[in-house]
């Protein structure tokens, strides 16, 4: 497929690039341009605004931050005729929104995108990027069932299963939130009972080991635990800010529903304190630097 793919981050470039190796023809666009000049040599063409990246494309794939980035390349108010995505995209053709959004934003996507004749499905995904660069990610799509098949070939790409989350793209948005909410449950519990374990004496790593070989043999204890266990939160594979902000889309989610999300909230302090405490460019599985403090360790 002719791919527009927009956002070459630790995520968007290995992805671009299992694209690129399953035969795919992607031009590629990214804020700062040395990112997207990697992939020339695989093939790639480097376009210079996302809406010459989406001029032509059958379908044009943005993996950006949060909404804010989202919002500048498909709306892009201020720019040169025909450089976001909205103006450049031909009709007929697929935006797949991979990032995590807002539910509010994904629902402008799709209002902006049917009244322009294109398509919009929401595609965000589970997986830190060493599961992206081995193409094994999770990825959880809604949207139109026609152009959810349509793109089917470039998510087999990049993944290792895709669930179907039914026709109304921003539900997608919504369970990849609630998703990393869960995530954050699992670090800040993990946080707790590694401070405890080091606290009494105990050997972490054993503890670990005892863990994920039995109650919690899972992908996401063994994960954090061994994050958590060996205190190893650089380099990071998902920055703590993002995680922050993941939350308070979760946080404005939930209000929106009328939904009280206690956890939630007392996550959103762990993430709030560890910015103050400087771990800003750290996992957002730091949080447990906190548990560890406030246990004196």
């Amino acid at each position: 497929m002719n791919v527009a793919f927009i956002g070459l981050g630790n995520m968007g470039s290995a992805m671009a690039r299992n694209l690129i190796k399953a035969g795919h023809t992607l031009t590629v666009f990214n804020r700062s341009r040395n990112r997207a000049e990697e992939l020339k040599p695989l093939g790639a063409r480097v376009a210079a605004t996302p809406g010459e990246a989406a001029a032509g494309a059958e379908v044009a794939i943005t993996m950006l931050a949060d909404d804010h980035a989202v919002e500048a390349v498909v709306f892009g108010e201020g720019n040169a005729a025909r450089e976001n995505i909205l103006e450049s995209l031909p009709p007929n053709a697929v935006h797949v929104s991979m990032s995590t959004i807002s539910v509010a934003m994904s629902r402008r996507l799709a209002a902006a995108h049917a009244e322009r004749k294109q398509h919009y499905v929401a595609a965000p995904v589970f997986g830190r990027p060493e599961a992206a660069a081995a193409a094994k990610l999770f990825i959880v799509a809604a949207g139109p069932a026609a152009q959810i098949e349509r793109c089917r070939p470039l998510f087999d790409a990049m993944g290792q299963t895709t669930f179907i989350a039914g026709d109304d793209a921003p539900g997608a948005n919504l369970i990849k939130l609630t998703g990393n909410f869960l995530i954050t449950t699992v670090i800040e519990s993990l946080a707790e009972s590694f401070a405890l374990v080091r606290k009494a004496g105990l050997d972490a790593n054993q503890f670990l080991d005892i863990l994920t070989n039995s109650l919690f043999n899972a992908p996401i204890y063994k994960t954090y635990g061994a994050l958590i266990a060996s205190e190893k939160f650089e380099p990071a594979g998902f920055k703590l800010p993002l995680g922050l902000k993941d939350n308070r889309l979760l946080l404005a989610a939930a209000e929106e529903a009328a939904v009280p999300m206690p956890m939630a909230s007392l996550v959103r302090d762990r993430f709030l304190a560890a910015l103050a405490q400087g771990l800003g460019e750290s996992d957002w599985s730091s949080i447990a630097r906190i548990s560890a403090k406030e246990a004196g360790l």
